[in-house]
């Protein structure tokens, strides 16, 4: 599948990620890999950017933990992060059923 027909929808797949609870960027990329049945990956060239846009925009928090001595920066969902995620979901939905109808696939 092409990567391009994701471009621009990246920040809404990490909400998506994140409504499960909090993940570090590599178990982000992972769980992303594994949804998608290995469709979607992305590099981390392009996922840390986005989780900073998301963190800026207020939509997650991120916070430095670990154990070992070893620090990762865990992400999870904030308030306006679960509201965004649930109104992109509608918007996705309206957008897929439309799609679908013009290709005559529904």
């Amino acid at each position: 599948m092409r990567q391009d027909l994701f471009r621009g929808h990246l920040e809404t797949l990490l909400l998506a990620v994140l409504e499960d609870g909090p993940r570090h960027g590599y178990a982000i990329s992972q769980e992303l890999a594994v949804r998608s049945g290995g469709v979607l990956s992305y590099p981390t060239g392009s996922l840390y950017p986005a989780l900073r846009r998301l963190e800026t925009a207020g939509l997650i928090q991120g916070d430095w933990a670990g154990d070992s001595g070893r620090q990762r920066r865990t992400y999870e969902l904030t308030a306006a992060g679960r509201r965004t995620l649930a109104a992109d979901k509608q918007d996705w939905q309206q957008f897929t059923t439309a799609v679908e109808s013009v290709l005559r696939l529904a």
